[in-house]
């Protein structure tokens, strides 16, 4: 998190660090998480290798990149994905935000940008493809991250939930979710909460399997994907 003050200062935070929320789902959505992801690692890993390769001889930089988040009860940690920027990608965005008045509402809007100058080559195809985000299943074992639940945020971007942050909190991010396979960035920002906010209030182990099942469709067909 950006600071202690700000944390202890802001209504997100405030009934979260006290530990009142216990994550949704309980033991049964952890031990589905944890069986999920080590049954993934095996059977994906010689897909890992393979991309490790790529990412790294693409332009010889890091092969991981790892960007701080908002978890579980507000804890911040570092969100794993395999490295789709360039080195300089801080300050090729503020250029780019400070040249383009449209790319820097959709920015404001959404966080995020359908033509991000950022991107790598290869980082494109991993992102159409939601391969730069495998490295979360790392971060599922460790119980930071579940198979499902809400996409982690940012701490600023936490604050466009407003009062249903709480919902947010009460889960572990997840590595798909209901936006993910209901049309990601085709759909607006509120819907995406609304979509979250939802997803909380009626978890079902039953429908986390389901939500696994549909994102492989999602996912092969690139829906909503940029």
């Amino acid at each position: 998190m950006k600071s202690a003050t700000r944390s202890a200062n802001s209504p997100f935070f405030s009934t979260a660090e006290s530990g009142a929320y216990r994550p949704v789902g309980g033991i049964s959505k952890r031990g589905f998480d944890v069986f999920t992801a080590s049954l993934a690692l095996v059977f994906l890993s010689p897909l890992f290798l393979l991309l490790m390769t790529l990412v790294k001889f693409s332009d010889g930089g890091s092969v991981f990149y790892g960007h701080r988040r908002i978890g579980h009860n507000g804890r911040s940690f570092r969100c794993l994905k395999f490295r789709t920027m360039r080195a300089d990608g801080d300050r090729l965005l503020q250029d780019h935000l400070r040249n383009n008045p449209a790319a820097y509402e959709e920015w404001r809007a959404t966080r995020k940008l359908q033509d991000d100058p950022r991107v790598t080559v290869v980082g494109s195809v991993l992102r159409k493809l939601s391969l730069d985000e495998l490295p979360q299943l790392i971060n599922i074992i460790r119980g930071e991250m579940s198979i499902v639940g809400p996409r982690p945020v940012v701490e600023d971007e936490l604050e466009l939930y407003d009062a249903a942050a709480v919902f947010y909190l009460q889960s572990r991010p997840g590595l798909t979710g209901l936006w993910q396979i209901s049309g990601r960035n085709d759909v607006s920002y509120a819907t995406r909460v609304a979509f979250d906010t939802h997803y909380v209030q009626n978890w079902s182990l039953i429908r986390d399997v389901s939500i696994v099942f549909k994102t492989i469709p999602a996912v092969c067909f690139s829906r909503g994907s940029y």
